[in-house]
């Protein structure tokens, strides 16, 4: 049995369908749906159970989440994502002290571990962007999010756990299956919204001399590339501690916006705007995953060309209104 938490979530939701194409339907789903459309990912996927996060976090400290029998494997990627949350003791909730129940019941399960970190956790990338768990401490996020993401990395650290399960360090994700996501939504179906609407695409200016309007980087991995790389870590059992998961080549804004355009077959209009003065101090001008060490783990799968999982998303899934495994 698989515990996929957040697994009606955006890369959840990619977690479990990648499972049934693997021929895995022994999977329990454990996720907050509330009153959002994402349980409209669960529709075509195939799962044995799901558990509301509150009922599995209660079961878990009661000790009746024995009733799942032997679990082979927890892939942790329940968590509030909004890097634009602002109740700092909510995120240490559910975030941290969450997460920390989840490691401590895979102990006790004996079962393999891989949860969700965060490229936030890197802040503006002064100290670099390598996933070494020597240099977490040195690391300063630029929000709570990305803070209470280093809390749990620096935790298990401590504790030895990364001798044992493994983070992933998400970058800048897209595809399929993220529409309930409000603002924390990828740049490319925001964009994909306003060029439908408006026939333009808006980027931030830039106000940093080394950095021309729309040429900010930023490292974008298409959704399919992310799913595929938290898999093999959790068949990789001898493969712990953090790893980035990226492309490992940064694109600007003006290709993303390009790309966008190419696969809607529209002439490119981009409009650059002001950035609101409260995100000029914390907005993070070049972002680049180093996956040396995952592919040393043994991951050989090619990454997605940037510009064909653009167009795979928009033509495929965003233009026909599908989800994944419809």
């Amino acid at each position: 049995m698989i515990i996929v938490t957040g697994g009606a979530g955006f890369i959840g939701s990619g977690i479990v369908w990648k499972l049934n194409q693997l021929g895995e339907e022994k999977i329990i789903v454990v996720d907050h749906l509330g009153t959002t459309e994402k349980w409209k990912n669960l529709s075509p996927l195939s799962f044995s159970d799901y558990l509301e996060k509150d009922a599995f976090e209660a079961k878990i400290r009661t000790g009746s989440a024995n009733e799942f029998g032997k679990i082979d494997g927890i892939v942790h990627m329940g968590a509030c994502s909004a890097t634009t949350e602002v109740d700092a003791s909510y995120l240490a909730r559910n975030n941290f002290e969450y997460s920390k129940l989840v490691a401590q019941f895979a102990l006790k399960k004996k079962a393999r571990l891989v949860y969700a970190s965060s490229a936030a956790t890197y802040g503006d990338g002064s100290n670099g962007f390598k996933d070494d768990e020597k240099n977490l401490a040195a690391l300063r996020p630029l929000n709570m999010y990305g803070y209470s993401k280093q809390m749990f990395d620096v935790w298990c650290r401590k504790k030895g756990l990364l001798n044992r399960f493994a983070g992933v360090k998400f970058f800048n994700v897209y595809g399929p299956n993220e529409f309930h996501k409000g603002d924390m939504r990828s740049v490319v179906l925001k964009a994909f919204e306003q060029i439908r609407v408006a026939g333009h695409m808006s980027l931030f200016k830039s106000y940093r001399s080394d950095y021309a309007d729309g040429e900010q980087l930023r490292d974008f991995i298409y959704v399919k590339d992310a799913v595929d790389m938290t898999l093999h870590l959790l068949e990789k059992r001898t493969a712990s501690g953090i790893f980035n998961v990226g492309s490992g080549k940064p694109n600007s804004w003006n290709n993303l916006a390009r790309a966008i355009f190419s696969a809607l077959r529209i002439d490119p209009e981009i409009r650059y705007i002001e950035m609101p003065e409260k995100m000029r101090n914390k907005y993070q001008y070049y972002t680049c995953a180093d996956i040396s060490k995952l592919r040393k783990s043994g991951y050989k799968k090619p990454i997605t060309p940037f510009a064909d999982s653009v167009v795979e998303y928009i033509r495929e899934y965003l233009l026909q209104g599908k989800r994944l495994g419809e």
